[in-house]
């Protein structure tokens, strides 16, 4: 996944707000977001590594992954990312503890952001940089850096959250935003390692490149009633709509988001 918007306790309704896009090789196998027949988790499926990028229980416990871009650290035969995601889900360890513990040093991966919640506590953690911290209520923005770098998109989509929180329970705006192609200048670009042809491809938040694009875009929406909902929208290469589903479910007794 390479764009994760979160709004945490940012709105007096919803306290979890997530607007998420995957990005992915057309070529990979995955399968859509759907209740895992062998684990308790709502989430799509890396068919395969058997991980996901992003999942959440009936608990309300909910987590995200993006990957650090920098080819000169990728190594080849690198634990399965995706399985972190599953792992946590399957807790019951606060956030910060859970990611302090095997996400911060988690040495056997190539680089990622895991973004977590459960309760009352909202979490990230790079084992890039060691970092891992509770987040305060707001607005953040995830791509394949660390938690709000100023990369263009994830600056123009935090934006674009922070106006769209207003317009719920409607939430297309959050689909709009997720649409955003827009490539930005050059002189805005990060410089990650791929090719400048590349860092333009992937500076929008809805990426269209040959063989390679935004492959989902998921909205999260936790409401303070205890609704959840989520409802993903899957793409085809060069931007075409493929199937889409959403559920809608009420928290488990006892659990509160």
């Amino acid at each position: 996944m390479c764009l994760i918007l979160v709004a945490w306790r940012a709105h007096p309704d919803y306290p979890l707000v997530v607007a998420a896009n995957r990005d992915e090789f057309f070529a990979r196998p995955t399968a859509p977001a759907s209740f895992w027949p062998d684990r308790p988790i709502l989430a799509g499926r890396d068919r395969k590594e058997g991980g996901t990028w992003m999942g959440i229980t009936r608990s309300g416990r909910f987590a995200a992954l993006t990957n650090y871009r920098d080819p000169r650290r990728e190594r080849a035969g690198a634990v399965s990312r995706g399985g972190l995601v599953v792992d946590y889900l399957g807790t019951n360890e606060a956030p910060v503890t859970w990611l302090g513990a095997n996400a911060a040093s988690a040495v056997n991966y190539n680089g990622f952001n895991l973004i977590a919640a459960s309760g009352d506590q909202l979490a990230w953690a790079s084992n890039v940089t060691g970092a891992c911290q509770t987040l305060g209520p707001g607005v953040y923005g995830l791509s394949n850096h660390l938690l709000d770098s100023p990369w263009p998109k994830v600056q123009a989509a935090r934006s674009a959250l922070a106006g769209a929180l207003t317009a719920l329970p409607d939430y297309r705006p959050l689909f709009d935003l997720l649409r955003d192609d827009t490539v930005h200048p050059d002189e805005q670009l990060p410089r990650t390692g791929v090719s400048i042809e590349w860092e333009r491809l992937l500076s929008s938040a809805f990426v269209k490149a040959p063989g390679y694009g935004t492959r989902s875009s998921t909205v999260l929406l936790a409401s303070r009633d205890g609704t959840l909902t989520v409802d993903e929208q899957t793409w085809l290469e060069g931007g075409k709509a493929g199937g889409r589903v959403c559920f809608r479910f009420r928290l488990e007794a006892g659990a509160s988001s």
